[in-house]
């Protein structure tokens, strides 16, 4: 059998990184910590925010509600509170679509 090397996942990301990630300010992640009651950062003994993938994992949820489908922040505080599960689903259908269609384009250009 041979060998297989783990995927490494990181434990914990950066403000910077989240920030790259999604290709906004740190100032907006700051900003939706303090707005959203599902992002809880772990702070380091200089004050560093330490976001798990949970966070990122919720960053996602808050970025496709606001920024990708254009609702306010109320809005997406309340549709977060209400239905989440609904939110993900639709998150992870849109992600399937967009690597179908990815694969679909790159067999379009082979032909």
């Amino acid at each position: 059998m041979p060998y297989k090397e783990k995927e490494i996942s990181k434990l914990y990301y950066s403000i910077g990184e989240v920030a790259r990630m999604f290709n906004v300010n740190t100032s907006l992640i700051r900003f939706w910590e303090k707005q959203f009651d599902i992002i809880k950062p772990k702070k380091n003994k200089k004050g560093n925010r330490l976001f798990t993938k949970g966070d990122v994992d919720n960053f996602h949820i808050i970025f496709h509600l606001v920024k990708e489908r254009g609702f306010t922040l109320e809005g997406a505080q309340k549709k977060l509170k209400d239905n989440k599960d609904d939110t993900i689903n639709n998150i992870e259908i849109v992600k399937s679509l967009e690597r179908v269609k990815g694969f679909l384009v790159e067999l379009k250009e082979n032909l």
